[in-house]
């Protein structure tokens, strides 16, 4: 298997890291300075992705779609209900979606309708993955959310091997 490095943060607020909510728009500048991070220790890098939780995949979401260089993603319950995500016109990269089927802060209606809505762009895949009895912070079943994850990547990234 290929190697690869993995980033982990919290926005500015959350956790230890510092500074104040800024409603989107410093987590956007956040997320877009720890990518560059990223590319700088990492040039050879043969692919670059992006993913997010929550408040985190509407930001990915957002980075996707002003940088090229991403290769894919990997959104976890994406709060469809509470954010705009009508940007993501045509979306630029294959990624896989996944949601817990007893989310009740994001009804799986606006995950669906998110889904379908990406689903019917040309010339990218979206899948979609839901995982049983899992809520919006997927409590009691991390595992199940990382296999499917594991196995998206898996399949992402075995595919592209036979193209190489």
């Amino acid at each position: 298997k290929r190697g690869f490095s993995v980033l982990r943060f919290n926005f500015r607020g959350v956790g230890r890291s510092q500074g104040d909510y800024d409603h989107g728009v410093g987590e956007l500048s956040d997320a877009a300075s720890a990518l560059d991070w990223m590319q700088t220790h990492n040039p050879n890098a043969p692919a670059v992705w992006i993913g997010g939780f929550s408040f985190g995949a509407w930001i990915s979401m957002q980075l996707l779609m002003r940088r090229p260089e991403i290769a894919g993603f990997i959104s976890i319950a994406p709060p469809a209900n509470m954010y705009d995500f009508s940007f993501l016109a045509p979306c630029p990269s294959s990624g896989i979606i996944i949601h817990g089927d007893k989310d009740v802060l994001v009804p799986r209606r606006d995950i669906k309708k998110l889904v379908e809505k990406l689903q019917a762009q040309k010339g990218i895949t979206i899948d979609y993955d839901e995982i049983p009895d899992a809520d919006h912070f997927f409590e009691g079943h991390q595992d199940t959310l990382m296999r499917s994850v594991d196995a998206y990547l898996d399949m992402r990234l075995n595919g592209e091997d036979e193209e190489d």
